[in-house]
């Protein structure tokens, strides 16, 4: 059995907002020194799957430097490996316009390696999952096509593609974001292909015009050919949005409901960001939160996850809140609920989060209206600044773009240019 894994870790991820403004979402920061793309990559080599295409397009220099040659991962390999691929010019080039289309432009790579199976894998998903318990219940099926699956609760279903199997699993029906949806079983976008079925249908049915595989390609393998459902019943989540991605941190915390990130045999496999112990000042605490290398508290850390390199003054409280890479906060400040990008100094007695001013943000409101307050990349908070609730402050502000102290519930914040 041999198997190619593709990861399609292209995209923007704009439920994102400004979190994805300088790099793709696969590439984001999670669980503190983690980023997205980690767990897909893992769940591969811990599945024994070390021959990987990585399709990359939105910003990928962030995901490009973070893969590198694939060590971290154990896919620094002559034979296989990790291969980034990315959209071309030339001959049947161009930009990739989704999922079964940027496929569709590396059918090359796949007929190279020569694979008897191909999964088809987002690189933007966070769970454990091992991968050859799917591909060998694909072989048993002898099906050309199985899709992994999870039921969700009905009233969300309409958020998903959703299937409809049989008494088999043979999948009889597939509709994308239906208004009643048939069944609960909502498509994780993990899929397992006979090479050949996925080649000859990729080249019967796929140009610009019929790009996804979800509205393009399932549905013709469906009605033709045998394609199965595969019900995984573990923990998966997909952190698309910004209300998502902050409680799926967070929930991290509560290690008996969540994914174990110390399950020594199924690690987690990131590069290291090669900085020195967290140090705690004689002042410093930390609950119930998950604090990363190189890290420096000396104030109060509560109910939140901190990534490598981060500095927590005296008088400092952060509660409910995710900090990114090498971000400052100084003295007295008060984070209540934010996800604060990296690189982001916070003045000294400022408070971002703060009232019961629920009101949503004016730009984004059905990103930002559960009261989180987003800082983006190497954004100043001014010194005094209080900041209410649903606010967005853009990449790169600085303290002459604050108009008042004050920043009101729903506002957002950018530089003047």
């Amino acid at each position: 059995m041999k198997t190619l894994a593709l990861i399609l870790a292209g995209g923007r991820g704009t439920r994102l907002d400004i979190l994805s403004d300088h790099r793709a979402k696969p590439s984001v920061p999670f669980a503190g020194k983690y980023r997205i793309i980690d767990f897909t990559l893992s769940n591969c080599v811990n599945s024994e799957i070390y021959n990987i295409g990585i399709l990359t397009q939105y910003l990928p220099m962030s995901l490009n430097n973070h893969i590198g040659i694939g060590k971290p991962w154990d896919l620094d390999r002559r034979i296989g490996g990790a291969t980034l691929l990315q959209p071309y010019t030339g001959k049947e080039g161009g930009w990739y316009e989704g999922t079964a289309h940027a496929v569709s432009r590396n059918i090359n790579f796949i007929k190279n390696q020569n694979p008897d199976y191909v999964i088809i894998l987002s690189g933007d998903h966070v769970y454990k999952m091992n991968y050859n318990k799917l591909i060998s219940y694909h072989e048993e099926k002898q099906a050309d096509l199985t899709i992994a699956a999870q039921r969700v609760p009905i009233e969300e279903a309409n958020r998903f593609g959703i299937l409809e199997p049989d008494t088999e699993m043979k999948i009889i029906d597939f509709q994308e974001k239906p208004d009643n949806p048939p069944s609960n079983l909502a498509s994780m976008g993990i899929y397992v292909f006979s090479t050949d079925v996925l080649i000859s249908k990729l080249k019967e049915y796929c140009s610009r015009e019929c790009s996804d595989f979800g509205h393009h390609i399932i549905p013709k393998i469906i009605e033709q050919d045998d394609a199965y459902l595969y019900e995984f019943e573990g923990y998966w989540k997909d952190v698309g949005t910004l209300e998502s991605f902050w409680e799926t941190n967070l929930g991290l915390l509560n290690s008996n409901e969540n994914i174990n990130l110390y399950d020594e045999n199924w690690k987690i496999h990131t590069r290291s960001e090669g900085k020195p112990p967290v140090k705690f000042g004689k002042n410093g605490l930390a609950i119930n939160s998950l604090v990363s290398n190189g890290s420096i508290v000396k104030g109060e850390v509560k109910n939140s996850v901190i990534s490598p390199g981060v500095v927590v003054e005296e008088g400092t409280v952060v509660k409910d809140s995710i900090i990114f890479n090498d971000t400052v906060i100084k003295k007295n400040a008060i984070i209540d609920q934010a996800i604060i990008d990296k690189n982001v100094t916070v003045g000294e007695k400022s408070q971002i989060g703060f009232g019961d001013d629920l009101t949503s943000n004016f730009e984004k409101p059905e990103l930002l209206n559960n009261g989180l307050n987003v800082i983006a990349k190497g954004a100043k908070i001014p010194s005094g600044v209080r900041i209410g609730r649903n606010c967005r402050v853009v990449s790169y502000v600085k303290k002459s773009d604050f108009n008042s102290k004050n920043v009101a519930s729903g506002s957002t914040i950018r530089p003047r240019y």
